[in-house]
């Protein structure tokens, strides 16, 4: 098979959550398992750090591949899903695995795939672990895909373990309440090993500092670490003052959400834990790695400007608190008139997601291309409700295109409301 090939196998012949939803997880790391130990335990052959939470873990791992790989480390990064090469998902210091390697691997364990079948994610771990062992990654940085406990990433031992935050997100799968997603995050939390929480949610702090008790696990609270004074856009980067007890940073980021003071916040603290295990990390190189997160890490679709006159940006966020955090980028935005190019999913429940949008916008229903889309003139349908007025759209770029068609020079143009949707507009 050549590489396209490769890849339609992959996707046609696993099971991938992304396309069909809940249907595609198993409730153990038994596949996981078996695949570490048919390709030699290639997880034990490198130091890592593992990464849960709601939102920001895809960020956090990028800012953190970014300062390792500038302080000279070669640096893995694993993450999901992709937005445009599905090669997105498996870096060396900013660099996609190749396709031969992935035709390679495809090729060398067809028959152990087609004997364990494993889903899309589980195969997808064992190619990126297998591929930072071969390549010899002095740390790779890995976010969970979903969940915590249960997921294949979680037969890692890392030098240390973070969750950013807990939001309702995948309730049908991690449970109905903040304390029992809580508990599932909280199962990478591993013995003997530093754990830095991002956020401080006062109700469910107690499940991790019981976990981290109970697996000897040094806690940290990040947000308790650092504040900052000042937060600001200056040349199309965020500047953040932040203080810690023995330090101060002056930040300049290049990546402008205002939701990345609070990652920022994990990263430092991580930072610290990993000076302490011995990785040496200059000042001057962090802040210089968190200048050019994006050139040394390839991360997209973070609050993303795609053009300008009118403006356009995408943004990732999709579940509760990820909706809120884009409208309050979006109130900190100077236009005339918004215009929101919008589409979700079928399985999540988002009348709450909708309660919060703004009804003095302008609105592009449209289906992103998988099965677990919701149709766009259901959403129209369900928007209503809420007084979201629009049309519905046949697709994604067909909705970005009628937007840029209504909008003037100083609207903007919002693309969201789905990972996938964001996807197609890149």
């Amino acid at each position: 098979m050549d590489y396209a090939q490769t890849l339609s196998y992959l996707y046609a012949k696993l099971p991938m959550f992304t396309r069909v939803g809940a249907a595609a997880l198993k409730n153990d790391l038994s596949n996981t398992i078996k695949f570490c130990e048919h390709l030699d335990h290639p997880e034990k052959k490198f130091k890592s750090v593992h990464i849960a939470g709601t939102n920001g873990k895809g960020s956090t791992s990028h800012i953190l591949a970014a300062i390792l790989q500038e302080a000279g480390y070669k640096t893995g990064l694993y993450t999901s899903p992709h937005l445009k090469d599905f090669r997105e998902r498996i870096k060396i210091n900013g660099e996609m695995i190749s396709e031969p390697e992935v035709v390679d691997f495809v090729e060398a364990n067809k028959t152990f795939i087609e004997e364990v079948s494993p889903s899309f994610f589980e195969a997808t771990v064992g190619l990126a672990f297998q591929h930072f062992a071969k390549h010899k990654v002095d740390i790779a940085i890995i976010e969970v895909g979903l969940g915590g406990r249960l997921d294949s990433t979680n037969v890692i031992s890392p030098e240390v373990s973070v969750i950013t935050n807990i939001s309702m997100d995948h309730m049908d799968i991690l449970g109905d309440t903040l304390q029992k997603i809580a508990s599932e995050k909280a199962g990478i939390i591993k013995i003997n090993t530093p754990v830095i929480i991002g956020e401080y949610q006062e109700e469910i702090k107690q499940i991790f500092i019981d976990k981290a008790k109970e697996q000897n696990a040094e806690l940290t609270f990040a947000a308790n670490e650092w504040c900052f004074n000042d937060s600001k856009i200056v040349n199309g980067k965020r500047e953040i003052e932040i203080h810690g007890k023995e330090k101060s940073y002056q930040i300049a980021l290049d990546l402008t959400g205002t939701y990345q003071i609070k990652n920022i916040k994990t990263v430092l603290s991580t930072i610290n834990q990993l000076k302490q295990k011995g990785f040496e990390i200059d000042d001057d190189v962090l802040i210089s790695a968190l200048s050019e997160v994006k050139k040394l890490t390839g991360l997209m679709g973070r609050w993303q400007t795609l053009s300008e006159n009118p403006l356009v940006i995408c943004d990732t966020g999709h579940n509760e608190d990820g909706i809120k955090e884009v409208l309050n980028n979006i109130n900190q935005t100077k236009f005339d008139h918004l215009h929101f190019v919008i589409g979700m999913v079928k399985d999540k429940d988002i009348s709450k997601i909708l309660s919060f949008l703004p009804t003095d916008a302008t609105y592009y229903f449209c289906a992103p291309k998988l099965e677990r889309a919701k149709p766009a003139d259901q959403l129209k349908e369900e928007a209503s409700e809420f007084n979201l007025n629009g049309l519905a759209y046949a697709d994604v770029n067909t909705a970005i295109k009628a937007a840029k068609i209504n909008a003037k020079p100083d609207d903007l143009i919002f693309i969201g409301g789905s990972t996938f949707v964001v996807a197609e507009a890149l």
